[in-house]
């Protein structure tokens, strides 16, 4: 049995998933979904949302503070006094939150955390205290609320989340910082079908020692394995082999590659499953008919195979 990865998919196409390469400090490539500018945006409109009820918690709890202590004689009630306390209210909100945010929960805010949002550095680590008080004071700078030059750099930073492949704003160029999805939506793929020449010994194969885990793993690499690079995905195919094969008989055929290999048990693992299935279905039928028919799967309807599968051919 030969490690190998199994063969691309019929008409695979490459497309726009939005994700981007970078290079982590291990020297390792990572691809990653960046966030653009609409969800940036919702989790920048949430998060403005939340600074602002702070901001003003802030003020009237410093207010109701100061008048306390005025009434017990210990300070007096001024103009600077109470620019003092909206300075420190308006200092607290707009750049205490995010970086005391970004920092302990590496990389968000509640905002970004509502929107499945991180901010990472640009090699993909954490970012630290650095980065969050970057960012903070680029964007109270020239962002948001943009202090110096509103709303002229407020079309800049669109301008340059849009041009930016990564999504960046411009306090991310400043801070070596951009931000990716967390939650990234995966598809299966496509996984090989039963090799026709192993049907025969995959039917007398015994799975019993086949736990659920283990299937399901090989499950995971025969169809997102394409998403995996050299050598790392011949290694982990050969390692799956490795463990399906010492729990499961008879071995495989001499010389059988080893995507071959697992795409067989896969396949024969599903069929005896559905198998089992139907015939606990069929003795349900017997007993409570109509509950039969209102669980029973709707029949699918057939499917015409695509050109480019019929002349795709392992390799």
């Amino acid at each position: 049995m030969t490690p190998a990865a199994p063969p691309a998919p019929p008409g695979d196409a490459l497309v726009d998933t939005g994700q981007a390469r970078i290079l982590t400090g291990e020297a390792v490539h990572l691809d990653v979904r960046v966030a653009r500018i609409g969800s940036r945006a919702l989790a920048r409109l949430i998060d403005a949302f939340l600074q602002i009820v702070l901001l003003v918690a802030l003020v009237l709890l410093f207010v109701l503070a100061a008048t306390f202590l005025a009434a017990m004689h210990l300070i007096a009630l001024d103009d600077a006094l109470a620019s003092t306390l909206v300075t420190v209210s308006v200092v607290l909100a707009l750049i205490g939150y995010p970086v005391l945010l970004e920092t302990t929960t590496r990389g968000r805010t509640l905002g970004k955390m509502m929107i499945g949002l991180r901010v990472v550095r640009d090699d993909g680590g954490p970012v630290t205290f650095r980065h969050a008080l970057t960012r903070t004071l680029v964007a109270l700078a020239i962002e948001w609320p943009g202090v110096l030059g509103a709303p002229i750099t407020w079309l800049a930073t669109i301008w340059t989340m849009i041009a930016s492949p990564q999504g960046k704003r411009l306090g991310d160029h400043v801070a070596g910082t951009m931000v990716i999805h967390e939650r990234t939506p995966a598809a299966w793929g496509w996984v090989p079908q039963m090799p026709p020449e192993l049907a025969q010994w995959a039917a007398t194969l015994d799975l019993a020692a086949l736990d659920d885990d283990l299937a399901l793993a090989v499950r995971h690499f025969l169809a997102r394995n394409r998403g995996i690079r050299e050598p790392a995905r011949t290694r982990l195919g050969h390692r799956l082999a490795q463990e399906v094969a010492a729990v499961t008989n008879p071995p495989a055929p001499p010389g059988t590659p080893g995507w071959k290999y697992l795409a067989a048990v896969h396949a024969e693992r599903h069929r005896r499953a559905v198998r089992q299935l139907a015939a606990v279905r069929s003795r349900a039928a017997t007993v409570w008919p109509d509950l039969a028919a209102a669980t029973a799967a709707p029949t699918p309807a057939p499917t015409k195979v695509p050109a480019q599968a019929k002349r795709a051919r392992p390799q």
